[in-house]
């Protein structure tokens, strides 16, 4: 795949940039044993979940037993614990952000995503004149913080659109993160002097084989270029590296742990950042390519709803300072329940398709939305649960602890 990008006409002091060696975590993560780490998932004891939830701070092993199906019948007191950890930490406060569609343009096929070059839909990428409005928009309805998100077209939709955009967003938003193609590390600085403060990169899934199969054409199929894109974005400085893998692709038990690995060796090396963890599951998309996935994949690849729950609780338990966001994916009930458990910050009002805040009737859309509320009632809905919307990101600027330092687990 490195000889294909070069000969696709990268100059060759790009060849730092695609990290030709083997990142840090990528070493990490091929010395891992999967199906050591299955079986320790998958024959955990009630011993183990107990131990796990009598700590005060939490290991791989106990993140393990706490996803594993011997801790479902201890979820009432997983969600207690996970809510006290949450109020002692962020208090009532839920951060409120939106996603802002650039374009559906995408030179990648991948089976689960309505952007998919080889699906017959309309494609558009917004002009700066397109951008301004759909911010004015936006604004409108109170945000403060805004999450701009593009199909993966180098050419089109790249670097240089980026620096175009990020003013013109910038004007409107004291806080803009990018869910974009992985980029360079230089590239990301530069993208910061142009006011970008946070960038979300999923794996999608851990599973090299699996990834595979599910990336079939475009550049996302190099699986090692991508999952050293958060270290880049350590080494760019970013401030918040949003991680997260698609439910539903692998084994969600097995990817939520090499997600917890990575978690833990990016805190590590670059404790500078802040992170937050996301939990998007397949959902249907234009193309039916999604649905197709779905109905193929076995009922115990995918997350139901209280294994959700389960691994929400979890994820709070191992790491208490981390930032835990649901996406409108999900369903009203499922995050008016959910979200006052361990949830910091959720998306409200979303629409996935390039100009559908000011054009209602856009259909372009990605993947189609579950909770299609107004941000305001979703607003109000997490108030009479006693929570308080935040409309900005509140922690910007804070000064953050050496806590992050003192890791449990040893690399």
């Amino acid at each position: 795949m490195i000889s294909n990008a070069l000969a696709g006409g990268r100059m060759a002091n790009d060849a730092q940039a695609l990290q030709l060696e083997p990142s840090g975590f990528s070493l990490l993560l091929a010395r891992q044993d999967s199906q050591q780490w299955q079986q320790k998932i998958m024959q955990a004891d009630t011993p183990a979940v107990q131990r796990a939830l009598a700590k005060k701070r939490r290991d791989l092993d106990d993140f393990a037993a706490l996803i594993s199906p011997a801790a479902a019948p201890f979820l009432a007191q997983m969600a207690s614990q996970a809510q006290l950890l949450t109020r002692q930490r962020f208090g009532h406060a839920l951060q409120f952000y939106i996603p802002l569609y650039l374009s559906n343009l995408c030179a990648n096929d991948c089976s689960y995503c309505g952007f998919s070059m080889s699906n017959a839909l309309k494609r558009r990428t917004l002009t700066l004149a397109e951008v301004e409005q759909e911010c004015q928009a936006i604004k409108a309805q109170g945000f403060a913080t805004v999450l701009l998100v593009a199909g993966e077209h180098e050419k089109k939709v790249g670097l240089s659109y980026f620096k175009q955009v990020l003013p013109v967003v910038k004007r409107y938003f004291s806080y803009v993160l990018l869910e974009v193609q992985p980029l360079a590390s230089r590239d990301y600085a530069e993208l910061r002097q142009y006011g970008l403060d946070g960038v979300l990169v999923y794996q999608e899934t851990y599973d090299r084989h699996g990834y595979a199969k599910h990336h079939l054409k475009g550049k996302k199929m190099d699986f090692d270029w991508r999952l050293a894109t958060p270290e880049r974005l350590g080494q760019a400085g970013v401030d918040k590296i949003g991680l997260g893998a698609l439910l539903g692709l692998g084994d969600w038990r097995l990817d939520s742990l090499y997600l917890a690995l990575h978690l833990r060796y990016l805190q590590q090396h670059y404790w500078r950042s802040r992170y937050s963890m996301s939990f998007p599951r397949l959902r249907p998309c234009a193309g039916g390519l999604a649905d197709q996935v779905l109905q193929q994949h076995q009922s115990d690849t995918l997350i139901s709803d209280k294994q959700l729950v389960q691994l929400i609780c979890a994820w709070r338990l191992f790491d208490p300072e981390l930032e835990l966001s649901l996406s409108t994916r999900e369903s009203a009930h499922f995050r008016d329940h959910v979200v006052p458990l361990a949830i910091t910050s959720i998306s409200a009002g979303s629409r996935t398709a390039p100009g559908a805040y000011t054009d209602v009737t856009a259909s372009l859309e990605q993947f189609s939305t579950d909770d299609q509320r107004s941000a305001a009632t979703v607003a109000e809905a997490m108030q009479q649960r006693g929570l308080q919307p935040v409309w900005k990101d509140w922690e910007k600027g804070l000064c953050r602890s050496n806590l992050l330092l003192r890791l449990s687990h040893q690399f």
